[in-house]
């Protein structure tokens, strides 16, 4: 592949040219080589050298190391550049011992040659090593990674048993990077995973949730969980999503409860919605299953409260891959409400706002986004029918603040302790003619302005107050009537 066209930033070769400035070995290696040569920008940018790390620690001013695989941090103070160049991770030549427990190395030994750092790493893709010498592009790829590249495929270094019995969670990794690259997986390296799979049950609950997290905000989730499941290994990740497998549905659905998951997880991922909504979308219909019952008197299946079995079940998947309790207590709100009945012929808008009570302002649009995807799911093509619209405008109805006298900066309190006017129906008639004034000039609203006002206005008698407050709610009612038209006519429900 082409080396002409790779740019790394200049914060990247200062790292790189002050190691090899002092006597060593300095490339770039890993997922960073792999996204220049793939086009993409890099997330982060890891650097290797036969430099140990004190001799690394001594040419930056501002490192830190702490770990036991020899990782040094050089941070880079630098005002106002990318997140990602802040801190380039430096690690020595390393030969690694066995793998006892699947995951971590025993041992960890500092080696001086290239070739012994890049036959331990997972995949071929990531074990190529780059580095820009006298002001050409100088690539070391010992397996073959650019081959790979090119033909879009994932292998692992070497005996794909041997990588993955080394650290089982390669084996997700590798249908991460498949999904997230648009890759296929070698056909050995595949054979490997259907072998090892059971590694899986070593790995920590958060290791796992990290790598499924990532699958799913890949641009195409559906295709990692189809193989996550072809690999028999989806039993390891999210055993409960198998239950769906099979599980028909009413009429009203295309797909079996698996497919319907998964198609209303890919429309999330479509408009890009962010993690808890797409996660929400692969659990909402989790507890169909649990609760599919055949109905004679309407001759097909029903699922009778499994929007609270799944909440349940979610709860407690959550719970199993130690997700954060903020974004686990609203995915569970999210798939505990989905199924709100949303007949704008026979809805009522205190209905829509205990919903929004249920779910909270915060996530009420969230909701709705999930319900999108839970259409789209079934196999409907309309993302938006006029039913949805209406709700979408009866939850914005329901929610913007009414014209009132509560947008004055002046309320009864304020006419009492510091207009000195006593309380009675004089104060109400007051406040609705400056609302009045208010909403014709806008500006007028200041507290200095009305309480003026308010001096003019109580000279008057209780009869020509009245009049001027009759007037003035008059025109508050008007001016509702034209916000709720806007609102309907925003959603096209008019």
């Amino acid at each position: 592949m082409n080396t002409k066209n790779l740019t790394i930033p200049k914060e990247i070769l200062l790292v790189t040219e002050t190691i090899e400035k002092a006597g060593f070995e300095s490339y770039l290696v890993g997922g960073c080589v792999r996204d220049l040569f793939l086009g993409l920008k890099p997330k982060d940018w890891d650097v290797t050298s036969d430099a140990v790390p004190e001799e690394i620690q001594k040419l930056f001013p501002h490192t830190f190391y702490e770990n036991k695989f020899g990782t040094v941090g050089v941070v880079n103070d630098e005002e106002g550049i990318d997140e990602t160049l802040k801190v380039v991770e430096v690690t020595p030549y390393r030969v690694e011992g066995e793998y006892s427990n699947n995951r971590h190395p025993d041992t960890v030994e500092f080696s001086k040659n290239l070739s012994d750092d890049l036959k331990r790493r997972d995949f071929t893709v990531n074990a190529i090593a780059l580095r820009k010498k006298e002001g050409e592009m100088e690539t070391v790829d010992l397996f073959d990674g650019l081959i790979d590249l090119k033909s879009k495929i994932i292998r692992t270094v070497g005996n794909p048993n041997d990588r993955f019995n080394e650290d089982g969670l390669r084996i997700l990794r590798a249908i991460r990077l498949a999904c997230q690259l648009g890759f296929e997986i070698d056909t050995e390296t595949e054979k490997a995973i259907l072998d090892c799979g059971h590694l899986l049950k070593n790995i920590s609950s958060e290791r796992i949730r990290d790598e499924f997290s990532k699958i799913l905000m890949t641009s195409s989730p559906m295709q990692g969980i189809l193989m996550l499941r072809k690999m028999h290994i989806l039993q390891y990740v999210l055993p409960e999503l198998e239950e769906g497998v099979g599980c028909t549905q009413n009429k009203a659905h295309s797909f079996d409860v698996f497919e319907h998951l998964l198609r209303s997880l890919e429309h999330a991922a479509k408009k890009d919605y962010p993690f808890d909504i797409r996660l929400s979308a692969l659990l909402h219909d989790i507890g169909k299953p649990a609760t599919r019952r055949f109905s004679k008197e309407k001759n097909e299946f029903t699922f009778y409260g499994h929007e609270v079995v799944g909440a349940k079940m979610t709860k407690k998947i959550l719970e199993r891959m130690k997700f954060p309790k903020d974004m686990s207590e609203k995915i569970v709100k999210l798939v505990r409400w989905h199924m709100f009945f949303s007949d704008t012929e026979t809805i009522t808008l205190s209905a829509v706002r205990r919903m929004i009570q249920n779910v909270g302002k915060e996530n009420i649009w969230n909701l709705m986004d999930v319900r999108i995807c839970d259409r789209i799911g079934t196999g409907r093509p309309k993302e938006s029918p006029y039913r949805l619209r209406k709700y979408h405008a009866m939850i914005d109805e329901a929610m913007h603040d009414p014209v009132s006298v509560g947008q004055l900066k002046i309320n009864g309190h304020t006419l009492m302790t510091e207009a000195g006017m006593s309380a009675g129906p004089a104060i109400g008639f007051i406040l609705h003619a400056l609302l009045e004034e208010v909403l014709e000039d806008p500006k007028k609203n200041t507290k200095e302005y009305l309480l003026g006002r308010v001096e003019e206005l109580r000279k008057l008698d209780l009869k020509e107050l009245k009049e001027l407050g009759l007037k003035g709610k008059e025109v508050k009612e008007k001016a509702e009537e034209e916000e709720i038209k806007k609102i309907r006519k925003s959603h096209h429900v008019e």
